[in-house]
């Protein structure tokens, strides 16, 4: 009897199997329609862009009134507030131009954003946080005072403040509209100018 040719006999070679690389997390070029794998030569897809991180250093604070009793904030219109009636109240502050100190930019914002001059009695420490704008997250760092009012006109500036006021020393923490100046201000204790 003689085997037959598929049988492994002399003269005749057994089918290897060919062994195939393992395939990479991922890979879906078995699918129907996918994209052939990149070859390593292939130039990758740019990187996403990131959002350019700005930072900026700002400077200003808390005015005392000349009595003792009142301290100054700014308000600025609540931009999600569809009424667009809601206040927001901040402390008074501003960017610090190229050769000035935080105390010199704080004194010039103060006057700038509320029309009030005024004197810096102490620090009352400094402040950062992060947020969006323009599509640039910004790093902001804002040096905090407190001043003694000297003089001037209550005036909100045009351009940057809708309405500026005093308010007694007790309501300040609870007017101010945004958590970090809350704390600055409580953990002041006695605002005594």
């Amino acid at each position: 009897m003689t085997p037959a040719p598929s049988a492994g006999g002399e003269g005749t070679r057994k089918k290897r199997r060919r062994r195939r690389p393992p395939r990479k997390k991922g890979n879906t070029d078995t699918a129907v329609g996918a994209a052939p794998a990149q070859n390593k030569n292939t130039p990758r897809k740019p990187k996403q862009n990131y959002v350019k991180r700005v930072d900026e250093v700002s400077a200003g604070g808390l005015v005392i009134d000349s009595t003792g009793k009142k301290g100054l904030l700014i308000g600025r219109r609540d931009i999600k507030d569809q009424t667009q009636e809601r206040l927001l109240w901040s402390l008074p502050k501003g960017h610090i131009e190229e050769g000035e100190t935080p105390e010199q930019a704080a004194l010039r914002e103060v006057a700038e954003e509320t029309g009030i001059e005024s004197e810096i009695s102490k620090s009352l420490g400094v402040i950062d946080f992060w947020f969006m704008a323009g599509g640039k997250r910004i790093h902001k760092t804002v040096h905090h005072f407190l001043f003694k009012e000297t003089g001037g006109k209550l005036a909100p500036q045009v351009t940057e403040v809708d309405d500026v006021a005093w308010f007694p020393l007790s309501e300040i923490v609870e007017k101010l509209a945004y958590p970090d100046e809350k704390k600055l201000i409580a953990r002041s204790g006695e605002l005594n100018a």
